[in-house]
């Protein structure tokens, strides 16, 4: 039986770099989860939320929080969800922050907010901090990448 040349040479890679392989794969999968949707912002007042009424110590001292839109929103179940969220682009070229990607917990629910968001219908809308620390603040919505922690 004569051996196929090609698969002796696919057996004598390293094993670093199927390792390597491996995990860059793994890495493409598991970006892969994100989502794409909108973010607007909202100011204050930020209380009472849907989440925790008026209880600020729910809160990230960084202030990077959001309201879910209805799409994420889960019957109150998106409650203190943590959501990966990067700029990827904005009615106005050059507004996001390159490379800059947030955390932000949900608070609130956008449609019940007591602040109005500057957009309706975003997947996320983010307090002024968070949208701030991702692109400029001028812009009134940004098409972003969020992912579910």
């Amino acid at each position: 039986m004569r051996s196929n040349p090609r698969l002796d040479q696919m057996s004598m890679v390293k094993p670093e770099l199927r390792l390597l392989t491996c995990l860059l794969l793994f890495l493409l999968c598991r970006l892969s989860r994100a989502d794409i949707g909108t973010a607007s912002r909202y100011s204050p007042p930020y209380t009472p939320t849907a989440c925790y009424g008026n209880d600020y110590t729910e809160f990230p001292t960084s202030n990077l929080f959001a309201a879910a839109g209805e799409g994420i929103w889960d019957n109150g179940a998106a409650c203190g969800r943590q959501y990966l969220v990067r700029c990827i682009s904005a009615p106005v070229r050059s507004s996001c922050v390159p490379g800059q990607t947030i955390q932000v917990k949900i608070v609130d629910r956008a449609q019940t907010s007591a602040s109005r968001p500057s957009r309706y219908g975003s997947s996320l809308v983010l307090s002024d901090t968070a949208f701030s620390a991702i692109a400029n603040p001028a812009v009134h919505y940004l098409n972003v990448e969020y992912q579910q922690l």
